[in-house]
């Protein structure tokens, strides 16, 4: 018996629709999965100083911060703004006594840096009573 051949080909057809299926779970699923997140940014609620009133104490270390960064303490002016100078005045101010009521009192306008600097040299002298110094708001009634 003799079976006649066909001459024709099939065309060969490729079908994307199960890939493009499978691509479009996989984007579905990385959206859902996927957290967007912008920067950390710091949402602060600062407080209000309302005031206190101020305590007296016999001896004290009160260190000025001007608005230029130039520091005094206890009324003296320092010549430089190095740390060594601050640290050597703070200690004659203190004469071995870390118990004393240590203020900063910086004008408004002193940069952050020049308050934390005081900060650090009052840490690292190993005073524990550090104050800010603040003034009330006036209120515009």
């Amino acid at each position: 018996m003799k079976f006649k051949r066909s001459q024709q080909v099939e065309e060969i057809h490729i079908n994307l629709t199960p890939m493009i299926d499978c691509l479009l779970f996989i984007l579905v699923f990385l959206l859902l999965t996927t957290t967007f997140s912008q920067p950390s940014r710091l949402n602060l609620t600062l407080p209000d100083a309302q005031g206190v009133p101020p305590k007296q104490y016999d001896l004290k270390i009160e260190v000025m911060v001007d608005s230029t960064g130039h520091y005094a303490v206890n009324g003296q002016a320092l010549s430089s703004q190095e740390v060594a100078d601050l640290s050597t005045a703070i200690k004659q101010a203190a004469q071995d006594r870390r118990d004393l009521m240590f203020v900063i009192a910086a004008d408004s306008k002193a940069s952050h840096q020049d308050v934390i600097r005081v900060m650090d040299v009052a840490g690292q002298l190993g005073f524990v009573n550090v104050n800010i110094s603040t003034k009330v708001p006036s209120r515009g009634y």
